[in-house]
């Protein structure tokens, strides 16, 4: 057990990795999203004795000790996974979803054709996860998103912890040398709704986990 704040008797949802949007059978649209983060908080938060449900995309990571895990590979998948799991204390949204994906799959390899130069994807949006979870019937009484961002991170925080109604959202600048996606390291900030900001890291992903698992605690006990 961790001697971080306890979890004991809580459900948390936690949602980690990439999504993958087929185009064919052999191409798909996904980004480099490696699932530490999430698998990270899944794992700390069971070893601090709640119940935890992790939706994972297709990353290779083992899976952490007391944890159910659900094996997802789409953002309609995860998106369904995710709801199904509730209701549940907290949802953390750690997931890099995809925004859009291709408005239908073709059955068979797509082949270039003679001549042919370019080519046009019909991409339509996929469902707003964290949104959806945060106008769900069972609400989670915590929802936490995850914000990767190149530029303007706070505004583009700030403005998704408004417009999708949630409690915590936790930012980083993707491209900061040693911390991101594929990297062991990270520095997040924490918006919270109440207006409260929390600097974290930069740390491992394991000791950001707890550290983003005591705001969510306190909160929880509150």
């Amino acid at each position: 057990m961790s001697t971080s704040a306890s979890l004991s008797g809580l459900r948390l949802v936690v949602s980690a990795g990439p999504t993958y949007e087929d185009i064919d059978p052999v191409r798909f649209i996904g980004n480099r999203s490696s699932g530490k983060m999430g698998f990270a908080i899944a794992g700390a938060a069971a070893r601090r004795g709640a119940q935890v449900v992790l939706v994972a995309g297709p990353v290779s990571l083992p899976t952490p000790a007391d944890v159910q895990r659900v094996d997802v590979r789409s953002a309609a998948q995860m998106h369904e996974a995710v709801l199904a799991a509730l209701p549940a204390d907290a949802y953390i949204g750690a997931a890099a979803v995809a925004d859009f994906a291709p408005a239908q799959a073709a059955s068979s390899k797509i082949k270039k054709q003679a001549g042919q130069d370019s080519m046009t994807l019909t991409l339509v949006r996929t469902r707003d996860i964290l949104a959806d979870v945060a106008d769900h019937p069972h609400r989670p009484r915590i929802v936490v998103g995850f914000a990767a961002e190149t530029d303007h991170v706070e505004a583009y925080a700030r403005g998704k912890l408004e417009k999708k109604r949630l409690d915590l959202i936790a930012a980083n600048r993707v491209g900061m040398a040693g911390t991101g996606f594929e990297s062991d390291d990270n520095a997040l900030t924490v918006y919270a709704a109440d207006g409260a900001v929390h600097a974290l890291g930069p740390a491992a992903k394991t000791q950001l986990a707890d550290a983003l698992l005591d705001l969510i605690a306190q909160r929880l006990t509150e």
